[in-house]
């Protein structure tokens, strides 16, 4: 059965913005401070003048003043691009449901209606989106244009992810190196928007932080959407009474009752989501915690107020 992606599902987010905390480089004029100087929008600097410029952006007053002839330097302000990133392994389709809506999403169907919602805010404010889709690979990749065929086309490939779970499609994930090509891939100081489980090979913690700070090290500003099941993933919130848990990337099978590892089980998942918020910290990462049982325009809206009071 294939699900549509519904507009009416997309979350509008009212007259909220979203700026670049960092500089960026775009292609129109629009709300972002960009790395480039001209004589327009906001006042940066002055500089000395250089005999044979024109005379229009001396500032006479302060010549008045020093008797030295100095030119105002102003910020260009440029558009954003934003590049979309979406874990599409297998594990992103837990909890395996047939039927998904907005109150009863799996991890996927809450990432894909998060990012239709930020490609919608994003046009709002003329800003270019591009996407991509890994699982153990880069599976699609776009540049970030603002085109409406573009858009349209993001949009197709968002819909093709809210297919039911097929048990036979099992999905691995290699986040650490898809995230070091996304890094080269994208064009410098980008907006780069990640929704992922985070959930990668046990061993491979300091790659996958590496990974991050690769994206960081091209200049590139970086908000990581930790999209999770609260209380079956993080907490282990089942009835006390025996399981078969399937692992849905390995298919590996593990018979137990939950009651009696949950003690454990939920230290080692706090350990691993507070070492996961340490480097984010460390890196100037954004990290915004994605419950799927809260509405994802709950999550989002709440994410946008908290950016505007704090950049």
């Amino acid at each position: 059965m294939n699900m549509s992606l519904e507009k009416s599902n997309i979350a509008p987010l009212g007259s909220l913005e979203f700026h670049a905390r960092q500089i960026v480089e775009g292609f129109i004029t629009g709300l972002h401070k960009s790395p480039f100087h001209g004589f327009s929008v906001e006042f940066a600097e002055h500089r000395l003048y250089n005999t044979g410029e024109p005379i229009r952006n001396i500032d006479w007053k302060l010549y008045g003043r020093t008797d030295k002839l100095f030119v105002k330097r102003f910020e260009e302000e440029t558009n954003l691009r934003c590049q979309l990133v979406i874990d599409t392994s297998s594990s992103m389709y837990f909890p395996v449901k047939q039927r998904l809506d907005c109150q009863n999403p799996n991890k996927l169907w809450f990432s894909v209606y998060s990012a239709a919602s930020l490609i919608e805010l994003m046009r709002r404010q003329r800003d270019a989106v591009g996407l991509d889709l890994f699982d153990d690979d880069i599976t699609t990749h776009t540049d970030a244009k603002l085109s409406p065929v573009h858009i349209n086309m993001i949009y197709n490939e968002l819909e093709k992810l809210l297919l039911p779970y097929d048990k036979n499609r099992k999905q691995t994930t290699n986040a650490t190196a898809c995230l070091h090509k996304i890094a080269e891939m994208t064009h410098k100081r980008s907006l780069v928007v990640i929704f992922s489980d985070m959930i990668d090979s046990l061993e491979s913690h300091d790659d996958l932080f590496a990974a991050l700070e690769h994206l960081r090290y091209n200049k590139h500003e970086v908000v990581l959407f930790h999209v999770h099941d609260g209380m079956l993933e993080q907490k282990l919130e089942f009835e006390n009474r025996p399981y078969r848990f399937v692992d849905l990337e390995s298919g590996d099978v593990v018979k137990l009752n939950p009651t009696e590892v949950k003690e454990k089980y939920e230290q080692i998942m706090k350990a691993r989501k507070d070492e996961l918020l340490r480097h984010c910290h460390q890196y100037q990462i954004d990290y915004v915690e994605a419950d799927i049982n809260k509405l994802y325009d709950q999550v989002l809206t709440a994410y946008l107020i908290k950016r505007q009071k704090l950049y």
